[in-house]
């Protein structure tokens, strides 16, 4: 299921509401801050941190554990303080967490959209299998949520009352949003505008002040439609991921 789901390229979509929910919460927000050049390439750290992500889950087994060591030293020497004096690490196993709980709900908020529709029993699969990955990211498994349902508790509690919006979290959505890009590619940053801004949770989007409504859902919905129409007659090297398709290749 993790191959299924975090091979196809649609995910991309989602790579800017993951990094908002990300530095929704405070102390991820400031190892942000301090420690990476979100204002000047957000989509470059973004394709960074895809591309680790892709090597740990679709690689040789000794690729995957070399780039899970890799991004373990990266993490080690992120701490300092938060907006409010308080400690962070970016080791901490609740801060990997929250993160990797982005990327999960990401996955399956965009693939659900924009590839079809995954029944109850699948979505279990997925989790149980991130779960695996999740370790990879140097999480224990005992920090991760037993199963699905309690993920969904767990996700539902941090939107509710664990986040709070600080002005990085208002500077990286800004630069996701409203990158400084060439004319050439507006039409591209609108679309990717119009899935970042409609998929995120309403209250986040809300503190946010990012404009959303009847008209706007209604063109998210179309585009969604069209999509999810076009991907079954495409050929898997334009809607999956190199690493998913020569992972699948070296299995078979």
């Amino acid at each position: 299921m993790t191959w299924r789901v975090n091979g196809e390229a649609a995910l991309l979509l989602g790579g800017g509401r993951a990094l908002i929910l990300q530095v929704a919460h405070p102390k991820v927000a400031a190892g942000v801050a301090e420690f990476s050049d979100y204002r000047r390439d957000p989509w470059g750290r973004l394709y960074r941190t895809l591309d680790v992500t892709l090597k740990i889950a679709f690689g040789a087994p000794e690729a995957s554990r070399a780039a899970a060591d890799g991004l373990r030293r990266a993490h080690d020497r992120v701490s300092g303080t938060d907006d409010r004096g308080e400690p962070y690490r970016a080791l901490d196993p609740e801060l990997l967490l929250w993160v990797h709980a982005t990327l999960i709900d990401t996955s399956l908020t965009m693939y659900e959209r924009y590839v079809g529709a995954l029944t109850a029993r699948e979505h279990e699969l997925y989790y149980e299998e991130m779960k695996a990955l999740g370790e990879g990211y140097s999480i224990p498994r005992t920090t991760m949520p037993a199963d699905f349902a309690a993920f969904r508790r767990y996700w539902a509690s941090m939107l509710a009352d664990g986040l709070r919006v600080t002005q990085t979290t208002r500077d990286v959505a800004d630069a996701v949003l409203r990158p400084n890009v060439p004319r050439v590619a507006w039409p591209a940053i609108e679309a990717i505008r119009l899935v970042t801004t409609g998929t995120l949770p309403e209250p986040l989007r809300d503190e946010l002040g990012l404009h959303w409504g009847p008209g706007r859902e209604r063109l998210l919905a179309g585009s969604q439609a069209a999509i999810r129409r076009l991907l079954p007659v495409l050929p898997a090297m334009l809607h999956r991921f190199p690493g998913a398709r020569q992972g699948l290749l070296r299995a078979a």
